[in-house]
């Protein structure tokens, strides 16, 4: 179903949220038992490294993903959108003309600037937003400035999304042994959880307040 309303938005962040932390609810719990052996303890700890990641990886591509959608089914003019959606939507044209000597293909660029802008616009929803599978605090920033929403709430957490969690999930897939206590699990399942509820609270917000339309002086 195509998301058309803020209703549909945030009821398709709450259902995809809920089976992402029941998930990671339950892998803590199982960190947190006392009664296992010390090498099962770190194979846990380790798996849920990855399955953190992959939950907040997950959520920020779905949830960037939907919000474009619901931009992009509304048809907006071009000239009604924010600067960053409208430049969402001429990447295309501005990446054919770059990649050519050409001057002539910067034509259809200009004449669309001068007589097009009225017309509804075209977002490239269906995956527009990219994690690249490594969601790092500069890819993290980027998505943000795409769709329009604060990346300063995020700007103390570099060293956890880039090292603690990214660096750490890599090292752990690539067969590498990196030990992690369970403080530091929990720590970082605590900072993850709440990064995932600023996140969907955030694309929440941009939906409800139009901040995706080009405002008005």
């Amino acid at each position: 179903m195509s998301v058309r309303t803020a209703e549909q938005l945030n009821a398709k962040l709450a259902e995809d949220l809920i089976w992402r932390k029941k998930e990671l609810s339950e892998v803590k719990s199982l960190i947190e038992a006392k009664d296992v052996s010390s090498s099962k303890h770190n194979a846990l700890i380790r798996s849920g490294v990855c399955i953190l990641y992959a939950h907040w990886e997950g959520f920020v591509k779905l949830a960037s993903n939907s919000y474009l959608e619901y931009v992009a089914m509304k048809k907006l003019p071009y000239d009604q959108l924010s600067s960053n959606f409208l430049a969402l939507a001429m990447k295309t044209k501005l990446d054919q003309a770059k990649d050519t000597k050409k001057p002539s293909l910067y034509i259809p660029v200009c004449d669309f600037f001068l007589s097009e802008l009225a017309t509804r616009s075209s977002l490239p929803y269906k995956d527009g937003i990219s994690t690249a599978s490594n969601l790092s605090s500069e890819i993290l920033e980027e998505i943000t400035c795409i769709l329009g929403i604060d990346f300063s709430v995020y700007s103390t957490k570099s060293v956890l999304i880039d090292t603690k969690l990214l660096k750490a999930r890599n090292e752990i897939a690539h067969g590498n042994y990196l030990m992690i206590d369970r403080e530091q699990y929990i720590e970082l399942h605590k900072e993850i959880m709440a990064m995932l509820d600023i996140f969907r609270n955030q694309v929440e917000n941009a939906a409800i307040n139009e901040d995706f339309m080009r405002k008005l002086p």
